[in-house]
């Protein structure tokens, strides 16, 4: 039988030096390893970037394959028969997500797209297996991961489901103003939101325009400044 092809991305150059081991060594699933088991799994990976904007996995890749995410996020995303994309989850920097059936991890029909410019580590199926199989730290940490990405899937889901567009677009900007300090929202265009909570761009400038009208927020090209985030909390609870 022959050998599955790998996605592109995956035949990148493993470029050497401490600079992909550290990157590595910073990733949650890591964590309990030493640095014997780091230096291992460095020589497992090849590393390479993507720009924004970038779709490098598509659902006609057949190659099983794990992506560590050292910079950036991405998005992971479907299209419906329409042509309209939404967005399942987005992807921090400093943890993995790929097509990976082995640890109940898939992304059948799903898109990945880097939302930032991003650094991506990418490990093989067989090299994942001997990981898990000899480093049983490593497969619980698995445990713990997907069953926080699919609670985030199901969160996200349920938003779109039941909650307004105005309520869903609240939700967005305070997930993605969490933990700044100036409590802003940069890099993120009115498309990107329109992805996130599966409505149209067009929508989403009318409602933030309303948004600003009532003091709520500050609008700047590729900027969102919140005034008001209690106001915020409270459509997005509605």
């Amino acid at each position: 039988m022959s050998r599955k092809r790998q996605p592109l991305v995956a035949s990148a150059a493993k470029p050497g030096g401490a600079g992909k081991l550290a990157l590595l060594s910073e990733t949650d699933i890591f964590q309990d390893l030493g640095p014997r088991d780091m230096e291992e799994i460095e020589r497992m990976t090849a590393m390479t970037t993507c720009r924004r904007g970038k779709v490098f996995y598509t659902p006609g890749e057949t190659g099983e394959v794990l992506f560590v995410l050292k910079q950036g996020r991405v998005n992971l995303f479907r299209i419906n028969p329409d042509g309209k994309k939404l967005v399942l989850t987005t992807v921090d920097s400093g943890t993995v997500f790929g097509e990976m059936s082995l640890v109940g991890q898939g992304m059948h029909d799903t898109f990945a797209e880097a939302a930032d410019e991003c650094t991506l580590c990418v490990m093989s199926r067989d090299d994942l297996e001997h990981l898990l199989v000899n480093k049983p730290q490593v497969a619980l940490r698995f445990l713990a991961l997907l069953a926080n990405r699919l609670s985030e899937v199901e969160t996200r889901l349920e938003t779109v489901a039941f909650k307004s567009v105005p309520a869903r677009l609240a939700v967005e900007i305070l997930r993605l103003a969490e933990g700044t300090q100036d409590r802003r929202v940069d890099g993120v265009s009115h498309q990107d939101l329109a992805d996130a909570v599966g409505s149209y761009r067009e929508t989403v400038t009318r409602i933030l325009n309303d948004f600003k009208h009532d003091g709520l927020i500050e609008l700047e090209r590729l900027s969102i400044a919140i005034k008001d985030a209690e106001g915020l909390r409270t459509l997005a609870e509605s």
